[in-house]
């Protein structure tokens, strides 16, 4: 039978629909979390019960289900809430780093900056500079959630396209392309020094650096930019169509004489606040360097981005102001941080039930336990080496699902799977490489995501009615593509035989 023009995007778009709806049919968010955290309790009381018990391929502990429905469990739930939701990490990092946004927004540095950008860039690089950008953002750690997310929006509302869409191409390049980039970032160190640790178990003098799968993700990053902008012209902004909801933006017109002064001020202030940085950076004796081994991954300045997110966004905002005479006394300053928190209402009820979820999951050890046994499924499955290495990725990327810290995950598995493939001969970098794959492309569907609640609260700026189902229709679409072409370059990369980073083969060197 042949298939009229359009007959698969109208199947997408009805099966994206009813995800949506059926997403959307659940209860609030803030609801639901407390829901899953009720039912957290309930099922660890059932695997306790059961003696529900793995054994940790790295340390070779019993991991055993923990009760939370028990004298014990209730009265660690009651003295562990409040410490759940403070410690909960994206909080102080969404806090902080809009105080500073918002001096930046409230004194008009944002939006004269916007119109100066939607005024200068040409509209069909626009998707593909915000998913570029939202992949090189992880570079800073997790800033991309709290900076660019919302900005695309913003950006995408001025140019007068669905705020929605551009929203979805920042997310997919912060999250879905978290592990790519040009830079090394802050995960690079974590993952390599327990890909370390798991060789050891095969050799014990094998050693893996911190760069060794830069070759595979600077590659991967041009890949995903191509594959989110894709989706994102050709089926997440048809599918969204024309935005009619109530955020207005801001007319676009030239810029006034005192806009232009005040970028130029906030330019000065910005090359001051650059060169700061650079003499806190560059020199091996940098006061932003670690103080002791003088590296810059885990050093003061990776650390401390939300504060310099924070000082940069206050310095700016300030400069901008002064400019542009938008500040007249200090308690413009300080109003503009108290509106910028006056939005977050609902998201810190929301982030208040996704902390109790999280928390008690982990003290549970389910999390530990299904990535225990979906790691000796896929170790006893039998298959060849590339069809292995790809049911690899999609064990990784399911797992995600239900645990969201990478380097936690990692931590369980690499134990079993880098001596796996070492002795099919492969190396623990190529490996390494593999698990980022599937690590990222699922994270902008999965609730257990840290900064999952806050991407729910930005859409809901911009639909009211937007719920978990409404996150997960519209990024499922690029989870899906990320994963397919991130997989067969995997697959090319296999076939040719090429380094994944510099110093780090693909096939394993016999031991001198």
């Amino acid at each position: 039978m042949k298939l009229n023009p359009g007959f698969g995007s109208r199947i997408l778009s009805r099966s994206l629909g009813l995800i949506e709806r059926g997403g959307n049919a659940l209860p609030h968010p803030a609801t639901l979390f407390a829901i899953m955290a009720l039912l957290i309790i309930i099922i660890s009381g059932i695997a306790a019960q059961f003696n529900l018990v793995v054994t940790h391929p790295g340390t070779g502990k019993q991991i055993e289900a923990v009760s939370l429905l028990s004298i014990t469990g209730l009265h660690r739930i009651l003295t562990e809430m409040v410490t759940n939701f403070t410690s909960f990490a994206p909080l102080g990092t969404v806090l902080v780093a809009l105080l500073g946004i918002g001096v930046a927004e409230g004194t008009g540095l944002i939006g004269a900056a916007l119109k100066l950008l939607v005024i200068s860039a040409p509209k069909r690089l626009l998707t593909a500079v915000i998913v570029f950008a939202g992949v090189m953002s992880n570079a800073a750690s997790e800033v991309g959630y709290v900076l660019l997310v919302p900005l695309a929006a913003v950006i995408f509302l001025a140019v007068g396209r669905h705020p929605v869409v551009g929203l979805a191409a920042a997310f997919a390049g912060v999250s879905g392309g978290y592990s790519a980039n040009l830079l090394l970032g802050t995960v690079d160190p974590l993952l390599a020094g327990l890909s370390e640790e798991a060789a050891r178990i095969v050799r014990s003098d094998y050693q893996v650096n911190p760069a060794c799968n830069y070759y595979f993700m600077a590659v991967s990053t041009f890949l995903l930019t191509g594959a989110g902008t894709w989706v994102t012209e050709k089926i997440v902004a048809p599918r969204l169509g024309e935005y009619t909801g109530e955020e207005k933006a801001d007319e676009i017109t030239e810029l006034t004489a005192e806009e232009k002064r005040g970028l130029w001020f906030a330019l000065v202030a910005a090359l001051i606040f650059t060169a700061l940085i650079l003499w806190g950076t560059v020199p091996a004796s940098g006061f932003l360097r670690h103080p002791e081994t003088g590296g810059i991954l885990r050093s003061p300045f990776m650390s401390g981005i939300v504060s310099l997110i924070f000082f940069s966004g206050t310095l700016f905002g300030i400069a901008y102001g002064l400019g542009a005479r938008t500040i007249r006394s200090d308690s413009d300053i300080v109003k503009a941080m108290g509106k910028s928190m006056e939005t977050l209402g609902t998201y810190l009820v929301l982030v208040f039930f996704a902390a109790q979820f999280v928390a008690y999951f982990n003290w549970t050890n389910l999390g530990l336990i299904v990535a225990v046994k979906g790691a000796e499924v896929l170790r006893a499955s039998g298959l060849g080496t590339i069809p292995l290495i790809i049911s690899f990725v999609f064990v990784s990327a399911t797992i995600n699902l239900f645990m969201g810290s990478a380097s936690a995950k990692w931590a369980i598995m690499a134990p079993v799977f880098v001596p796996m493939f070492m002795l099919l001969g492969y190396t623990p970098e190529f490996t390494q490489a593999a698990y980022r794959i599937g690590d990222s492309a699922t994270n902008i569907i999965s609730p257990m995501m840290s900064y999952f609640a806050l991407i729910v609260a930005f859409v809901a700026r911009y639909d009211k009615k937007a719920g978990i189902g409404t996150i997960i229709a519209t990024m499922l679409p690029y989870s899906i593509t990320f994963l397919v072409v991130w997989t067969l370059l995997l697959i090319v990369w296999i076939l040719l035989g090429l380094p994944v980073g510099p110093g780090a083969n693909l096939y394993l060197q016999p031991a001198n």
